[in-house]
């Protein structure tokens, strides 16, 4: 097991079906970054609670709407012209790295303010991922409950 959070998520992304799933949750509203987190905390064995979602939600929100959102947005708007434009399309590529890597640093946020939570006492913790999903308004689908079966099986 991976025990820091980025190569936990480059482990995991590699698995057949993740990236699909996490593509599909994240045009459906998802913070990708939180499910990859949750589904960490999860195999951690680490307890969540309202607090913690809290927390967790608090660190990701500004930097998905300030820095990656805007990122993204930009990447996709240049897509089709890309496409025909060279140029663009190396700027475009450029505008991808500098998405991924505002994610990256997205993670090693989540990764420092959860770093101090062991993993739990109780004979069972919650779902990190239905709770995430809950919070944002999301119901358990068909793609959530793919990813789970995935990341029990990593």
């Amino acid at each position: 097991m991976h025990t820091d959070l980025w190569n936990y998520c480059l482990h995991l992304y590699a698995r057949p079906g993740i990236e699909h799933a996490c593509l599909e949750l994240q045009n459906r509203g998802m913070d990708v970054c939180l499910l990859l987190c949750a589904a960490w905390l999860q195999t951690r064995g680490v307890n969540c609670d309202e607090g913690r979602l809290t927390q967790l939600q608090d660190c990701a929100r500004p930097w998905q709407r300030d820095v990656i959102q805007p990122l993204r947005h930009l990447r996709m708007q240049w897509r089709e012209a890309a496409a025909h434009d060279e140029t663009l399309a190396t700027l475009r590529m450029q505008v991808k790295t500098l998405e991924l890597e505002a994610e990256r640093t997205l993670l090693l946020r989540l990764e420092s303010l959860t770093r101090q939570w062991l993993p739990g006492q109780r004979a069972q913790t919650c779902d990190w991922l239905r709770e995430l999903a809950r919070l944002a308004g999301q119901p358990d689908c068909d793609t959530l409950q793919a990813l789970r079966a995935a990341i029990n099986h990593a």
